[in-house]
């Protein structure tokens, strides 16, 4: 795939451009703030951009605000964020815009090289790609608000790895149930969630808007 890198770390930047380049993957660009980041999309046209949250010159959310930004001009571009840190509005907005090619990871929570490559080749794929502990910052909702709140516990860890954008088949192995099991409690997912009937758009993706309503 053809990627931009956007980090602030020139260490971390700089191995993270010879691991993509090992990999087969072509790095048109790195750089070190935002700005740079939307000139070099706008020149470039990656599959793929790969961008921190919190970079120059205000060390806040310019990666983030960037990466909303590209997905407004460019929404075939994948997004993947690669942060220390939730900024919640912000990545409840990304996902929520459209889930197709967007992921968040938590830096310190990437312990293997290969969890960083499969949520790049997801999200070059189109597929969302989101960190389990983002999920559930995200999906922090008191019970008196949450919708979830009439789902069973193996409900709220199906619509959790739905939310990380996994497959049934990806479900099913990672919570160590049947492929047809994790397809009723999507359906009772829907049910519960209003979501029977609806056309014209995924129930999956209904499904994790809905789990993050404000």
């Amino acid at each position: 795939m053809r990627v931009i890198l956007a980090e602030d770390s020139t260490l971390l930047r700089e191995g993270l451009v010879r691991l993509l380049a090992e990999e087969g993957h072509e790095v048109l660009a790195a750089v070190g703030d935002g700005e740079q980041l939307l000139a070099a999309v706008a020149e470039q046209r990656p599959d793929v951009v790969v961008a921190d949250v919190r970079m120059p010159p205000t060390h806040t959310d310019e990666g983030l605000r960037a990466a909303m930004e590209i997905r407004r001009r460019r929404p075939g571009v994948g997004v993947l964020v690669l942060s220390q840190y939730v900024e919640k509005r912000y990545a409840t907005e990304l996902l929520t815009s459209d889930s197709a090619g967007v992921g968040y990871l938590l830096k310190d929570r990437v312990v293997q090289v290969d969890e960083f490559l499969d949520a790049l080749e997801r999200v070059g794929r189109g597929r969302a790609a989101f960190d389990a502990d983002v999920v559930r910052q995200l999906l922090s909702r008191s019970s008196r608000t949450d919708p979830l709140s009439r789902l069973t516990p193996r409900e709220r860890d199906v619509l959790g790895e739905m939310a990380q954008g996994h497959t049934n088949a990806a479900i099913a192995a990672r919570l160590h149930v049947s492929q047809s099991a994790v397809e009723k409690h999507i359906n009772a997912i829907f049910d519960k969630l209003e979501l029977t009937g609806t056309t014209g758009y995924s129930r999956r993706v209904l499904a994790v808007l809905r789990y993050l309503g404000t």
